[in-house]
């Protein structure tokens, strides 16, 4: 236990001394600050006391219909927050050279309910005005056609406006709500998969090409070994993702006013705490598995160039399991029978699994079956990566093949 705690402090201490690691971490800690205070930071620079309507681009509107004109103006005011209306009559002629230059947006030339001619200097693939104004002109017509047949305008605006209240009652999971929090789970994860799994797998490599490995596999474990150089870049990881997403939700909170009516963001900070701690659950038994298999990789591996051809079937499997599930989420299906067949298998269920646990209603000795046995399968991967591990770090010129080395541990 001694060599474990010694060979753990030691190399959670180079990830923490690593500048790059450091450097990482502190620029993704300044860059979610700026992210999440960006709106508090924008509305104290850039807010003026000054009449919020001069700064909004101009649009014209000509009336040559018989109707009244304040009709339009207060109906495409309404329709278009985002523009200051001016109304002119039909005997303006100017108004193209005003777009033009610049002093207007863009004009409707209103020649009568159901007919209008639009004008923009730069018509935008994304302009959806003449889509608006359809349905402003459409809502007068109707109003003015129940007017003439005796109904009075407020009851004809009544019946235009009316609003249809509704209320959705889930009975099970809300996918909408848990899709973007369970989104950023499988890709931090993916992440750190790749990047310290890939990790691990070097360092061990490293070691074992400048023939470190010969003093230190003779005073110490092979198992303590591994698990030290394991679990430290597991405490690295989780360090790490504590400080950026740590970070994120203290600035976010600081700044909650200006986030509400983002639904994305708000989704992702108010995750319920039991998928929090499934989330965690999954996160360490995940890294885990992968981690112990890289680092028996990196010492079969008898130089550092080796690492990413000897690698590549696991990432091969991690990436395709990857993709099985962000499929499944995009498509709303997430209790597929792929899906369903990935909760049990120990390399992929700890994205598949969670994924169904957040967005649909998973019995509970599903999730039971499938945490024990990735449980169990960590122990026991652990346990062979060992003896490979201790094989490995020994064995010099051509990489080994799994075949051979399965047969010394049986030896």
């Amino acid at each position: 236990m001694k060599q474990f705690k010694t060979i753990l402090s030691f190399e959670l201490l180079n990830y923490l001394k690593n500048k790059v690691f450091v450097g990482v971490t502190v620029f993704l800690v300044v860059a979610i600050a700026g992210i999440m205070s960006f709106p508090s930071i924008a509305d104290s620079i850039f807010t003026d006391d000054s009449d919020e309507n001069e700064n909004l681009p101009v649009m014209i509107i000509i009336n040559e219909t018989n109707n009244e004109s304040s009709i339009f103006e207060e109906s495409f005011a309404s329709a278009f927050s985002d523009y200051s209306v001016k109304l002119y009559d039909d005997s303006y002629d100017a108004f193209e050279d005003e777009i033009v230059t610049g002093n207007a947006y863009c004009a409707f030339v209103i020649k009568s309910l159901t007919d209008y001619d639009y004008y923009v200097n730069n018509y935008n693939i994304y302009d959806t005005n003449t889509e608006i104004a359809d349905q402003v002109l459409h809502s007068i017509y109707q109003t003015n056609s129940m007017v003439e047949s005796g109904m009075s305008i407020e009851d004809a605006s009544n019946i235009i406006n009316v609003q249809i209240n509704h209320t959705a009652h889930s009975l099970g999971k809300d996918q909408t709500q848990n899709f973007f929090y369970t989104y950023v789970m499988i890709f931090a994860l993916y992440m750190v998969i790749v990047l310290y799994g890939q990790l691990v797998a070097t360092n061990v490599a490293t070691e074992k090409s400048s023939r470190a490995m010969e003093l230190l596999i003779t005073s110490a474990k092979p198992v303590n070994m591994m698990f030290g150089k394991v679990i430290a870049s597991c405490l690295a990881g989780f360090i790490q993702l504590i400080a950026v997403f740590g970070s994120a939700f203290v600035f976010y909170n600081m700044n909650k006013t200006y986030w509400e009516d983002n639904f994305i963001i708000k989704s992702i900070f108010d995750i319920p705490l039991n998928l929090l701690l499934y989330m965690l659950l999954f996160f360490v038994l995940g890294f885990l598995i992968y981690a112990f298999l890289y680092s028996a990789i990196g010492s079969t591996a008898s130089k550092v160039e080796d690492i990413n051809t000897s690698s590549m079937p696991l990432t091969i499997i991690f990436i395709a399991a990857f993709l099985v599930v962000i499929t499944s989420m995009s498509s709303g299906s997430v209790d597929n029978t792929l899906m369903i067949a990935c909760s049990y298998i120990p390399l992929t269920s700890p994205m598949a699994m969670f994924t169904r646990i957040a967005m649909s209603s998973v019995p509970a000795y599903e999730i039971v079956i499938s945490v024990t046995i990735l449980i169990v399968s960590v122990f026991a991967i652990g346990y062979i990566s060992a003896k490979i591990y201790r094989l490995g770090v020994l064995l010099y010129g051509t990489p080994p093949k799994f075949s051979a080395i399965f047969k010394a541990i049986r030896k």
